[in-house]
């Protein structure tokens, strides 16, 4: 995968009859897939199905199964809903940023695996981390800091994430939602401390907080946060 050939240069004009296709079209079809399939389901085959067409023609486009993940992945990034400038509160619009982040990959859940394999950023991609830098800012942090800083962030992100939606892949296996199996845990767990020989995990486990996957999520992310430049 060449990324000088897939972002800085245009697709290849072609000569005679329009494009049946185009990048954009043949990236959404294989979102879609991925979504309602995952991501070992994204095959050439299977875009060019719902597309209606021939699998051979689609190289042409997309030259292989990489370079489409790329594209893919570069298309949701596009779903960021961020302001147009930073507020100034710099944990706040790093904040917004991790949510936002949270909820494009509750959307598309194949993306924690997927951007382990990136291997180039696109224009949607970059526009984000252009805004997360210019959101840092306000810290006083060189810009290669920032950028560290905001690749940490993104990092908490996919690995809760990917806990979640293993957690709820679990639930569906076992036939039961996943509250009814964290109050089968916790029970487990309460049974457990009264021996009274685990009495600093019993202290976490009677701490007061909302255990919502949302609330603890927050919760995180403001430690993150706070722990990433205690000077600003």
């Amino acid at each position: 995968m060449d990324p000088e050939l897939l972002w800085a240069q245009p697709e290849r004009p072609r000569r005679g009859r329009p494009p049946a296709h185009s990048r954009a079209t043949i990236t959404a079809e294989a979102v879609a897939i991925a979504d309602a399939e995952g991501l070992a389901a994204v095959t050439m085959r299977a875009v060019a199905a719902r597309l209606g067409a021939g699998t051979m023609s689609l190289y042409s486009y997309v030259p292989n199964k990489e370079t489409l993940l790329e594209l893919m992945i570069d298309q949701v990034s596009g779903e960021h809903r961020l302001p147009d400038e930073p507020s100034g509160d710099w944990r706040a619009d790093l904040r917004q940023i991790a949510r936002e982040q949270r909820a494009m990959m509750r959307r598309h859940p194949w993306l924690p695996a997927a951007l382990t394999a990136r291997q180039t950023l696109g224009p949607n991609t970059l526009a984000v981390v252009e805004h997360a830098l210019a959101a840092l800012a306000p810290t006083g942090e060189d810009a290669r800091a920032r950028l560290e800083t905001f690749s940490l962030i993104t990092g908490f992100v996919v690995s809760y994430v990917s806990y979640e939606l293993g957690q709820e892949q679990a639930s569906e296996t076992a036939g039961r939602t996943s509250g009814e199996l964290r109050d089968a845990h916790a029970r487990y767990l309460q049974a457990l401390m009264a021996g009274g020989n685990h009495p600093q995990f019993a202290q976490a486990l009677a701490a007061p907080g909302d255990p919502s996957p949302e609330a603890v999520f927050d919760r995180l992310l403001d430690r993150m946060i706070n722990g990433l430049t205690a000077e600003a």
